[in-house]
């Protein structure tokens, strides 16, 4: 497929080549894998310069092993369910339905709580540099 109109209009090459990969419909909440006593991680797309990933939780937090730290950039995002995202610098971050935030690269984090209740599930995009605006 061709898709010339995105580059004229300045949208980033990561986009033509997501487009380019996949055309299709599917749906982000259906066929949520089954949480057991961790997260489930799935990628979505993964072009080698973005990967948007599922992440599904109940109850779920970051391994006590550590935080995460990125090379790149984390977009995240709260589709259903919600969580909080606690920075090593102590900030704490309650994310609901609807509610993102932009994780810089090297911004250490984790997850410290998610709704046992309900299933959370999350959008995560992931990029560098030459990826942002």
């Amino acid at each position: 497929m061709e898709f010339d109109i995105f580059s004229r209009a300045g949208i980033g090459s990561w986009f033509v080549d997501l487009l380019e990969n996949f055309m299709g419909v599917l749906n982000l909440l259906a066929n949520l894998p089954v949480t057991g006593n961790s997260e489930a991680f799935e990628d979505l797309i993964n072009t080698g310069s973005v990967r948007i990933e599922r992440i599904v939780s109940r109850g779920h937090t970051s391994p006590a092993s550590g935080w995460y730290e990125q090379t790149g950039h984390e977009w995240v995002m709260v589709v259903a369910g919600a969580g909080r995202i606690q920075f090593e610098t102590g900030d704490d971050v309650l994310l609901r339905a609807g509610d993102w935030l932009n994780i810089p690269a090297g911004s250490r984090h984790r997850v410290s709580w998610t709704d046992p209740d309900v299933v959370t599930v999350w959008l995560a995009v992931f990029y560098d540099d030459d990826q942002a605006g």
